[in-house]
């Protein structure tokens, strides 16, 4: 599984370092960022998927790999 954030629609609401602070931090003024390359470790895909969920700007993207 990889996330990434569309910075178009990101508002800097916070919900997905808040709710997934290993995956996503934020920038010098308060935008989402994904940590990393985006990829999300065996065990984080449960928090990937709130924050993906609780974003209200519908601002992450996630890749389901196979």
């Amino acid at each position: 599984m990889k996330v990434q954030i569309d910075f178009e629609r990101c508002q800097g609401h916070g919900r997905c370092y808040d709710l997934a602070p290993g995956l996503f931090g934020e920038d010098d003024e308060g935008y989402g960022q994904v940590l990393g390359h985006g990829l999300v470790p065996p065990g984080e895909e449960q928090a990937a998927r709130l924050a993906v969920a609780n974003c209200p700007e519908r601002a992450i993207d996630v890749h389901e790999e196979t």
